[in-house]
């Protein structure tokens, strides 16, 4: 396991998106994404490529806050589907999507890296953005008492 920051690494340099939350060992980001605004990231501080170079309680505690994620914006945002994703790619720097896609999204019921299907409706877009510094203050307060309860997970 490389605990070593990178000048490389996009994700060591720079906080990924708005921080939302930031613990120890992960941080929560909302990704900025204009017409995705259910959309953000967690994103391991230290810079480790692969999900199996973390230990196996690691994984369990990082997955059970990428649940916990996905539970608040089901519950605040009622979307159509939550998509998941922890692709590193482009940045192979642990980090979990977790999107709230609804089926009036510009790309539904494509991933949101595809081709634009549609416009957006603005209207929409707001009606999400209006309920994102609730939805922010419940992700931040889960997943404070989820890692101070993991310990040195988080």
């Amino acid at each position: 396991m490389s605990a070593i920051q990178t000048e490389d690494c996009i994700l060591c340099r720079e906080e990924g998106g708005r921080l939302v939350w930031r613990s120890e060992g992960w941080r929560l980001v909302h990704a900025g994404e204009a017409a995705f605004p259910g959309f953000f990231r967690l994103i391991c501080n230290r810079h480790v490529a692969e999900w199996s170079d973390l230990a196996a309680e690691e994984r369990q505690h990082a997955m059970e806050a990428v649940t916990l994620v996905e539970k608040l914006l089901r519950e605040h945002l009622q979307p159509t589907k939550i998509n998941l994703a922890t692709l590193g790619n482009v940045v192979p720097h642990l980090h979990w999507h977790v999107i709230a896609r609804f089926d009036w999204d510009s790309h539904f019921p494509n991933p949101v890296w595809g081709a634009a299907l549609r416009d957006s409706p603005a209207p929409n877009i707001r009606a999400v953005e209006q309920v994102l510094p609730a939805l922010e203050q419940a992700l931040a307060h889960g997943l404070e008492a989820h890692f101070k309860a993991g310990g040195s997970h988080g």
